[in-house]
């Protein structure tokens, strides 16, 4: 799959990266979906036990078929520290390699990661979606920031996650009895689009199947010798 040229460089220190953030923001669009959503590619990353390479994993599901389409992987070595709120300068290297190997294009990318759901409004689901210029959402397994009321144990039922006053993403119930997901815009969608397409890629688990799919291929493979 072919992707934009980069925007910026990745080697800088995090006082650097934080302005990048505060900067780039800006730059996210908050829109409806414009064509239809049929193929969702979800993506994850996993650490070396070293932790010195980040191995990215990308599941295409087709909704339609109910079915992996396409998968793919990619280590890239780490060359940015570990401080939160800037994982995105430590993952996304991998995770742009592993979609650049992709035949396909999909629809929308959906990331095990928060979008506006950050402190800086820039998480790596933003980071990412604006950097492939494609519609993306976050879908995180915990919260990052703000604030929320429990929602209700139906299915399909969510509490908004506010930060500072703002609604920044939803508080999703995915199916009864288990622990919601946080889900954010990430890039070129709106929140009810990243709700009601977390919704259908779930079946009978709590994530939906392409971030889990994608979860489960980097967890195989984070062993490997590359």
């Amino acid at each position: 799959m072919k992707i934009p040229p980069p925007i910026h460089r990745w080697s800088m220190l995090p006082r650097a990266a934080i302005r990048l953030q505060k900067r780039l923001a800006g730059r996210v669009r908050i829109e409806e979906l414009s064509g239809p959503v049929r193929r969702v590619a979800g993506v994850d990353l996993a650490f070396s036990p070293d932790g010195e390479r980040c191995l990215a994993g990308v599941v295409v599901w087709d909704i339609e078929r109910g079915a992996v389409v396409e998968e793919r992987l990619a280590w890239r070595p780490v060359r940015f520290p570990y401080v939160p709120g800037l994982l995105s300068f430590r993952e996304i290297p991998a995770a742009l390699a592993a979609v650049r190997k992709l035949a396909c294009e999909p629809d929308l990318f959906m990331f095990d990661a928060q979008g506006l759901a950050h402190p800086r409004r820039f998480g790596l689901a933003s980071h990412a979606g604006l950097l492939l210029d494609r519609p993306a959402i976050g879908c995180a397994k915990s919260r990052l920031c703000g604030s929320h009321d429990e929602p209700p144990n139906e299915p399909g039922r969510f509490a908004p996650l506010t930060d500072r006053g703002e609604v920044v993403g939803a508080v999703l119930r995915t199916r009864p009895g288990v622990r919601p997901v946080y889900v954010s815009v990430g890039h070129r969608a709106t929140l009810a689009d990243s709700v009601t397409w977390v919704m259908r890629c779930v079946t009978r688990y709590r994530l939906p199947e392409p971030t889990r799919l994608a979860h489960q291929l980097v967890t195989r493979h984070r062993q490997d010798e590359k």
